[in-house]
């Protein structure tokens, strides 16, 4: 009896190692250094131990093309700059409603042509420096100076240019530091979203220690003040991002650790997700919405709708010059069709460049029908009644985005449609980052696919941002210019009436749907996917948000 108790003693103490070893392993802070994805085959929708409460594994569809938000305008890089720098203003969770986030109050003078910045005190930049008035005056000089020694080679800061206006017709006049942490912007002309544009992550302030220190690198190892700390990246694979022990924000993030895969395939990343090898998925394929929907292990995310899809024709190449042609190219595009087949209901037939929920939004205008026959006879009076001569590059996204799961396939639908009207296009989907370069560019492609989702809350980070002429070659992809519609968007710039500006975004979207330099074609409610335990995270309408809040159940 005595031995048999000595052994129940024994077996109980080993169990009670064996459970509390367990704990220790569970909500610690985890090692410093970057882990691998366990990639381990799991039963479905069970969480991996590499990603047990410190570590939050997001799988997306695309790698950045870099990672100082200043220089780039695609969403992939923009996302992680959101994890790495803080702005002056940000906005609330789930909103485009702005609040303070460097500055901690400001004042706008009667005017509007003065605004006052009160800058947050104790805010350290990663690399130990301190945050204050004289860092955002040399990120502004930065991005307003054509001749920067801070512009490296081969960059440009095109949303600098697109919200606050080209070299020669600034919005800004002069950033000053009054004092160690006031700072004020005076204006040329007053500007209705310039506090809008202000909490883009695109000006997101850089240390400007680390830009003087690593140069042109900076792009590869960004240095800011934001909730975390970037460690490494591996070329369209990861990115991995540590906490940041000294945000200024307390107790947050809840994270230690954030990596962000490249998984291009749709199919792979929902794979992954089930798997457990990821926590987080973007971009969500519509056809997977119903596998997803029947696993008490996931769990369904909507971002707010606050985007457009749409084709682009390249005006700088005839005959895509012609309105007449664009018009009839427009009639030749079925939406329905392309929506019924490839966004399972998460999608609408897109009229005008901006979203209807968002206001200033024109819904007046009628969309060009879905009519080959149409788009025939606008081709004949054009000058071609035998269809377009030649063949065109028609330049179709290699990833999936929130906009449009599959630019591939939707291609192919539309380039069957041009087959009946005698316009022959070539698809081509170069890689991510040669693709914006070469739209940008606009020597190789004749059309193109691609979509945006809106920075701010405001048209005019639609209208201006993607079909002015001072977007030219930014955002603004088509090379379409129209003095009138210039006219227009930059008298909507400078009034600060809502209803006043709201009309003349009315007026802007009937000069666009006639000249026709797109044709949009879907506004979504873009898809997310994790893991049921994974909570706190709140989906931003403009594509990026923080992930400081998110913790594991």
């Amino acid at each position: 009896m005595k031995a048999k108790r000595w052994s129940s003693s024994l077996l109980l103490l080993m169990l009670g190692i064996v459970v509390a070893l367990a704990g220790c392993s569970g909500g610690g802070s985890g090692s410093s250094e970057a882990q691998e994805p366990d990639t381990g085959q799991q039963a479905e929708g069970e969480v991996p131990a590499s990603s047990a409460q410190d570590t939050l594994i997001v799988g997306r569809g695309g790698d950045s093309a870099a990672l100082d938000p200043a220089i780039v305008t695609d969403g992939e890089s923009l996302k992680i700059g959101h994890q790495v720098f803080d702005s002056l203003l940000e906005y609330k969770e789930g909103t485009t409603e702005i609040q303070g986030s460097l500055a901690e109050s400001w004042d706008v003078s009667e005017d509007g042509l003065e605004y006052t910045f009160k800058l947050r005190q104790g805010v350290k930049f990663h690399d130990g420096t301190d945050f204050n008035a004289d860092a955002v005056v040399f990120n502004f000089t930065r991005w307003s100076d054509p001749n920067s020694e801070y512009k490296f080679s081969g960059e440009s800061f095109y949303y600098y240019d697109s919200m606050f206006g080209p070299e020669g017709s600034r919005v800004i006049k002069e950033v000053k530091a009054l004092d160690e942490f006031t700072v004020v912007f005076t204006l040329n002309q007053p500007q209705g979203p310039f506090l809008q544009n202000l909490a883009m992550t695109s000006f997101g302030i850089a240390s400007p220690t680390a830009l003087q220190e690593k140069g042109e690198n900076f792009k590869n190892e960004p240095v800011g003040t934001g909730p975390f700390v970037f460690k490494e990246w591996r070329r369209n694979d990861s990115i991995t991002l540590e906490k940041n022990p000294e945000y200024w924000r307390e107790g947050l993030p809840k994270l230690n650790r954030v990596i962000v895969r490249s998984i291009p395939d749709n199919s792979a990343r929902f794979n992954a997700l089930q798997s457990g090898e990821i926590d987080l998925m973007e971009d969500l394929s519509p056809d997977d919405l119903a596998v997803l929907e029947s696993n008490p292990n996931l769990q369904k995310i909507e971002r707010p709708s606050n985007n457009v899809g749409y084709l682009g024709f390249n005006l700088k190449k005839e005959p895509f010059n012609d309105p007449k042609v664009r018009l009839a190219l427009s009639h030749a595009v079925n939406k329905q069709g392309i929506i019924d087949a490839f966004f399972a209901g998460q999608a609408v037939p897109a009229v005008n460049p901006i979203p209807p929920s968002m206001w200033g939004y024109n819904d007046s205008i009628q969309d060009y029908e879905y009519d080959l026959n149409k788009a025939n006879q606008l081709l004949a009076e054009a000058g071609y009644p035998d269809g377009l001569p030649g063949e065109y590059v028609f330049y179709a996204m290699p990833v999936p985005r929130p906009y449009m799961p599959d630019g591939r396939k939707v291609a192919e639908v539309i380039q069957a449609d041009f087959e009946k009207i005698g316009v022959k296009v070539t698809i081509e989907s170069p890689e991510w980052a040669t693709y914006l370069d070469e739209v940008r560019e606009g020597e190789k492609d004749d059309m193109y696919m691609l979509g945006w989702t809106g920075d701010n809350g405001d048209p005019d980070n639609f209208l201006y941002t993607l079909l002015d002429k001072d977007a030219i070659p930014s955002n603004n992809y088509s090379y379409y210019a129209s003095d009138e519609l210039h006219e227009i968007l930059i008298a909507a710039q400078r009034e600060n009436d809502q209803d006043k500006r709201a009309e003349l975004y009315e007026q802007a979207q009937v000069i666009i749907k006639a000249d026709a330099p797109w044709v949009p074609i879907v506004h979504t409610t873009p898809l997310l996917a994790a893991q049921a335990n994974v909570k706190g995270y709140v989906p931003a309408p403009t594509g990026s948000e923080y992930y400081y809040n998110i913790y594991f159940e």
